[in-house]
């Protein structure tokens, strides 16, 4: 590593995590929390935006003073810093974490890599990156005017002037694309199983593998995958015969086309081992506008659109379960003042961290070919 260059823990460990990490992080009870809050009819996105803010702060100001540390151990670290990362990426000894913490001081995230970058070397890139630097910053000197802050940090006095404060403002502004990306897809993705696992096992069905045929009745899996490839992201297994296919996303208001088309995505029959099962499709989203046909169309194809928005979702999910596939739940003759009571209770019994994979995730990190 080189000596200029200080690459913060608490900031590289941000870089990405997994599903499962992130609960382990924030704490079981927290995460039960949030999800019963979902199961109540809360948006999934208000209750992450918070977490989402302060993994972008935290990482914004690692970036920061990995910067002010440069420069205080070397008056010349910004003319190198280009030159610092290229010799970091091919670095044996540099993690992916560390390689996409380093290119974000040169603008990129992964996006940018595929497209802007493409075919081309890191080497390549920087040269024009530098001229454009040093460019801009002369364009925003002269629109703008000079500017010098100097900042006192570690009993160091620190000089910044358009060029330093550019390249900060660039490394922030890549990692904050990066991390709300990822935040998304990986928020997403773990409040999807976590929120299914959740509601039928409170629904009163059964986790297991998928591979294990010995069980037939009142179980369910996560994430399978047909040979279309395209993702169930969960089947259950009323009894004998008979079964349910769930689509789940917190997909808005403006998405009915979405909704409509996973209707029909699916066919209506499973087969596993020796036996075929008959099956409809319950499509799980965050809302549908207060116009929109696509709950009465649904139906029409055979399968049903639920809003997550409702404040007695799961309620509703149960009355479905029992008008379509005659199966009773726990909740099924509960009131549905009941029905919220009950599931804040069954969600402190239940384990979250077995819904989901120690891998699942999208981290939104750079990947290289070096």
């Amino acid at each position: 590593m080189n000596s200029d260059l200080f690459l913060p823990n608490e900031g590289i460990n941000l870089v990405k995590y997994s599903g499962k990490e992130f609960v382990d992080k924030l704490g079981l009870e927290v995460v039960q929390n949030a999800v019963s809050s979902v199961l109540h009819g809360n948006n999934v996105r208000d209750l992450t935006e918070g977490l989402t803010q302060r993994r972008v702060l935290i990482i914004g100001a690692s970036l920061i003073v990995t910067y002010l540390k440069g420069l205080s151990s070397n008056e010349k670290f910004e003319e190198q810093l280009t030159s610092i990362i290229n010799d970091g990426i091919k670095h044996k000894n540099f993690s992916s974490d560390e390689k996409t913490y380093l290119l974000w001081y040169l603008g990129l995230t992964g996006k940018s890599i595929q497209n802007v970058v493409r075919d081309k070397s890191i080497e390549s890139y920087s040269r024009v990156f530098d001229s454009n630097l040093k460019s801009i910053a002369d364009d925003v000197e002269r629109i703008y005017g000079d500017i010098k802050l100097d900042i006192n940090y570690e009993d160091k006095n620190i000089i910044m002037r358009w060029p330093n404060l550019l390249r900060c403002l660039l490394a922030v502004g890549a990692s904050t694309l990066t991390t709300r990306g990822s935040e998304k897809s990986m928020y997403g993705k773990t409040f999807e199983k976590l929120v299914m696992g959740s509601t039928l096992t409170i629904l009163g069905f059964e986790l297991i593998d998928r591979k294990d045929t010995s069980k037939k009745s009142k179980v369910f899996w996560l994430s399978d995958k047909k040979d279309d490839v395209r993702e169930i992201d969960t089947t259950i297994l009323i009894r004998p015969g008979v079964g349910v296919k769930f689509d789940i996303g917190f997909i808005g208001p403006g998405n009915t086309e979405i909704s409509l088309d996973k209707v029909t995505r699916y066919g209506n029959t499973l087969k596993r081992d020796d036996s075929t099962y008959l099956v409809t499709t319950i499509i799980l989203v965050d809302k549908i506008g207060e116009r929109s046909k696509a709950p009465e169309l649904a139906e029409d194809r055979q399968g049903t659109i639920l809003q997550m928005s409702e404040n007695y979702w799961v309620y509703k999910l149960a009355q479905i379960l029992k008008e379509k596939c005659n199966y009773d739940s726990p909740i099924t003759n509960m009131t549905k003042e009941a029905s919220l009571d009950y599931i804040e209770q069954e969600m402190r019994k239940i384990d979250l961290r077995k819904f989901l994979n120690p891998v699942d995730n999208d981290s939104g990190e750079i990947k290289l070919e070096i």
